[in-house]
This record gives C-alpha cells, structure tokens and sequence, in this order.
C-alpha cells in the first residue's frame, strides 16, 4: 500500500513538471524570434533604422524555408504578426476556405485558423495594423480580387489578432466577431492584390492591378467601421502595373511594392501624408526568382522583407537590409 502511495506521487510529480515546463517554453518562446532568418537579420543589422533621405539597400533573398503545409498552395499574402514573434500570417488565394495560417519564418505551420461565417471568394493580400481599440493589433484580409473587372464591391475583413505560441504546431481554432466592411472605386471596378494599413494612423491602402500604371486607393481609418459601405478615393499612381503585394514597414516610413519579377520601396516624406512617398523617388530592391510570386511583407523588426510564392513547398526568401 505505501510502495502504490509512493508511486501515484511520483506519476503526479512527473506531470506536474512536464506541464510547468511546457508552459514555460511557450511563454519564452512567444518572446523570442524564431530561428533563421530573423535571427541572422539581427547578427547583421545594427538597431532598427530611423528615417533618413538615404537610398534602403537590401541583401539577395536567402531562403529561410519552404512551406510545409499542403494546405498552402496558392499563398498570395504574407504580414508579419505584430503580436506574436516570429510568426507570419498567410492564406491562399482563390478557392480555398475562409482562413488564416500562421507560419514560422522556415514554413512551419503552427496553426489554421478559421473566420466564421465569411465567403472566400478572392482572397489577395493581408495586412497586421492598428484598429479601432487603442493598443490591439488586427489583421485585415482583403477579397479584392476581381480579373474581370465585374465586382461592384470588393471586401476587406479586420480581426483581432490572435494569441500564437511558436512552439504550438498545427493547431485548429475558429476566429468570430469577424467585422466586415465593403469598398467600391471611385472609377468603377477593378482587380487588386495589394492591402496595406498604415502602423501610424490606421488608413487602409488598396493598390490596383491590371494597368500599365497601377493606382493607389485610400480608405480613412474612421470610415473603416463594420458593416459600412465605404467609396475608395485615387490618391496616386504607381510607375508601373501588375502589382501583385505590397506592405508598409512597422515604423510607417517605407512602403513596399512587388509584381511578378520585380519590387520597389518609396520613403515617407518626414512631414506629409505617406501616399506622398509616391511623389518621391522609386527604389528598385532585390527580388529572388519566383514561380508565381505575389506575397511580400516587412518583418516585425523593420530589418527586411519576406517574398513567398504560389504553389506548393513553394521557397520563403528574407532580404536583409544592409548597414547605411
């Protein structure tokens, strides 16, 4: 009897330990970067950069990983969460469910995350910003999509960000309290695959596709309230067409564009509303080969940028940013 005493103690003891000992990992580890990339950006850059009128220079992509999930097969977004380090938030283009999958920087999944009661009909870009409760991150994912030129309006849905471990892995959850609003152009409709929110003051950013010279739309962050119906205005023109993703750094100063083979930044005027940034000068950055490249994101730190591609196992590439 004492012997069956001692050994349901030592059982008890054992799992008390396992389960402390987990927990401790997840807390540590939602606070440390993940390995890779984020953390050979960190050996090579000094602190994170303030804005300065000199041209941003980037390293060649190195691959961090592919993805490994194949669920993920048709990426075309990619952000940087802002709560949780070293994750990225993505999804699939066209097709697939309503949801979200949070990904390492080497593509491992660690989570599906599903929006409750929302269509996917053309999902095509994601952005991490601030919303409308002071001091949370969202995620605003955008269905704007639209080849044929036919949509009267296109959506974008904003959820809180969720609470991610970078030790979990696969995890299924649902996300409610979806918030959705719906856009229309002021010029009529038109494919898009870029969303952009500005860390700084929350407006939402929607450039155009199919043109010669792709347009740059803006929604106000105060008419951004669910259920509206909201007309996005022409703020500016890019240089070029086919844009396919695009992100605004964490501190508001640069924006980032891609197409297919090519990608620029444009720096905010110190004093001055960021889509003026397109008023100023373009600078070509580095773009690794893709089959069908669409997603691009700055990581959390502002210390480079992710590109990642359709298609499965498809490469994740960082461009570290360089010394000034």
């Amino acid at each position: 009897m004492k012997r069956a005493f001692s050994v349901r103690w030592l059982i008890l003891l054992a799992f008390t330990s396992f389960a402390l000992s987990a927990s401790i990992a997840c807390f540590v580890a939602e606070r440390l970067p993940s390995s890779g990339c984020i953390a050979l950006a960190a050996d090579n850059q000094s602190q994170q950069r303030s804005t300065s009128s000199a041209a941003p220079r980037f390293a060649r992509g190195t691959k961090c990983g592919v993805l490994q999930s194949e669920e993920l097969n048709e990426v075309s977004g990619i952000a940087a969460s802002r709560k949780n380090a070293g994750v990225l938030w993505v999804h699939n283009d066209s097709g697939d469910k309503a949801r979200i999958f949070a990904i390492t920087s080497d593509g491992t999944l660690l989570g599906t995350y599903n929006l409750v009661g929302v269509d996917a009909r053309d999902w095509e870009d994601i952005a991490v910003g601030p919303g409308p409760e002071r001091g949370e991150s969202y995620i605003y994912i955008g269905d704007i999509g639209d080849n044929n030129a036919a949509r009267p309006m296109v959506f974008i849905y904003r959820v809180r960000e969720p609470s991610v471990c970078i030790s979990q892995r696969s995890l299924q959850a649902d996300i409610d309290n979806v918030e959705r609003i719906a856009l229309k152009y002021e010029d009529g409709p038109r494919d898009a695959e870029v969303v952009m929110v500005d860390p700084r003051n929350g407006d939402l950013y929607i450039v155009s596709k199919r043109a010669s010279r792709s347009k740059v739309y803006r929604v106000r962050s105060w008419e951004l309230v669910n259920g509206a119906t909201v007309t996005m205005r022409a703020v500016a023109q890019l240089p070029w067409g086919w844009a396919t993703g695009g992100d605004i750094s964490p501190d508001g100063n640069e924006i980032i564009i891609r197409g297919y083979a090519n990608a620029a930044v444009w720096k905010r005027p110190e004093s001055g509303e960021l889509w003026r940034a397109f008023e100023g000068a373009q600078y070509n950055v580095p773009i690794e080969k893709e089959p069908q490249g669409e997603a691009i994101c700055f990581d959390a730190a502002g210390k480079g940028y992710y590109t990642t591609s359709e298609g499965k196992g498809a490469a994740i590439y960082f461009y570290a940013l360089l010394a000034e």
